[in-house]
């Protein structure tokens, strides 16, 4: 979720710097809506702009207000596809996003959209062009930075283990981590178990084991005493049967 906040705070001042060209971003419009022999119909989507910069753009600060609008919305697409692995969502954040995600589609009519307050740049507009060309093309992205902004905040809202954190896992990270740790415990080396038959067999041997070691250990001790026996001969008293 830092991350997400992060990146919005990026995409903010690029619109605020954009905004403060929004009469060079309106010019360009017109120019390339006249080299294009289009300047009856609005301004209705994205990809009419790009037509505009790829086909009918001649100067160089034209290309540069309307590339950068298009890269603001670029951002804000791929803002948007990021939020959809943050965390699993419920109606309030999804509703949002799909907002957000129909209002950047390319194609999508953004005639009737409109900037409410606390924006003013359709105010900035004569009641001509509000009206009819470029009143919805310049509200698109506040309205877009709104609706990111109120995804975050019903985001935040949730339970905590609902929430993801994208530098530090998910939520659905955090319900298969039990399951991940009874999988690991299933692989892991553990000691062979023994059946009952093995286990008594086992232990026969190890029995006959140890009365063989202590027959061995019972001859050994014998042998020695016969050796020695043998070497000293029978212990015998003082006396006549001494020799």
């Amino acid at each position: 979720m830092n991350e997400v906040k992060d990146t919005l705070k990026i995409l903010e001042d690029k619109y605020k710097l954009f905004l403060q060209q929004q009469f060079t971003f309106v010019r360009a419009l017109q120019h390339t809506r006249e080299n294009a022999n289009d300047a009856i119909r609005p301004v209705s989507s994205i990809s009419q702009v790009q037509s505009y910069v790829d086909h009918h753009c001649n100067s160089s600060t034209d290309r540069r207000i309307l590339s950068m609008f298009l890269n603001i919305c670029n951002d804000l697409s791929n803002l948007c596809h990021k939020l959809e692995t943050v965390h699993p969502g419920n109606n309030a954040t999804n509703e949002r996003l799909e907002r957000c995600k129909l209002l950047l589609n390319h194609s999508n009519d953004l005639s009737n959209i409109r900037a409410k307050y606390p924006h003013d740049v359709v105010n900035h507009l004569s009641c001509n062009e509000a009206k009819n060309h470029f009143g919805g093309v310049v509200s698109l992205i506040p309205v877009v930075l709104d609706c990111v902004k109120e995804w975050v905040s019903h985001a935040e809202k949730l339970p905590w283990h609902m929430q993801w954190n994208v530098s530090g896992g998910s939520a659905v990270s955090e319900k298969r981590a039990p399951q991940e740790a009874a999988a690991r415990s299933a692989i892991s080396p553990r000691t062979p178990s023994v059946c009952p038959e093995a286990q008594t067999s086992i232990s026969n041997k190890d029995c006959v084991q140890v009365q063989g070691n202590e027959h061995v250990r019972k001859k050994h001790v014998t042998d020695e005493e016969n050796y020695y026996g043998k070497l000293k001969g029978p212990w015998k008293p003082p006396g006549r049967h001494a020799f």
